[in-house]
């Protein structure tokens, strides 16, 4: 306890600061309200590189980014107006169980899931066909 003035009265009064903690703002701040998944830099660049090819071949138009709270959603439509085609999501929680990573179909079905972004993003790529003349 320490003898501090009280500027009001010119009076001393006792405060205790053995119950005084520092805490860390940022700490503070991210329990109170936790920041939302984001997809990085190199994983943008490999969505946005197959976005743009399906672009290219006119199947894909529009798309939409959305960070939640407990995961991360890159959705694709053919029209704007429309659900997504499709839905590329990263979730942090599964990543120790099937993969963090996963592409779902307008449907809601999983078409692939893994723990590398870009196994993950082969479901796009087109099987080759042979073209007899």
């Amino acid at each position: 306890m320490t003898d501090q003035p009280d500027l009001r009265h010119g009076e001393s009064r006792s405060v205790d600061n053995s119950s005084s903690v520092v805490v860390d703002l940022r700490e503070y701040k991210q329990s109170k309200d936790p920041l939302p998944v984001t997809f990085h830099r190199r994983e943008l660049d490999a969505i946005l590189w197959i976005y743009g090819r399906m672009v290219g071949d006119g199947e894909w138009r529009d798309y939409a980014i959305d960070h939640l709270k407990d995961r991360a959603v890159f959705s694709v439509f053919k029209r704007s107006g429309e659900m997504p085609l499709f839905r590329i999501e990263k979730n942090p929680k599964l990543a120790a169980k099937q993969g963090a990573y996963s592409v779902i179909n307008v449907h809601g079905t999983i078409l692939k899931r893994g723990h590398e972004l870009n196994q993950v993003l082969k479901v796009f790529d087109k099987a080759l066909k042979l073209v007899d003349k």
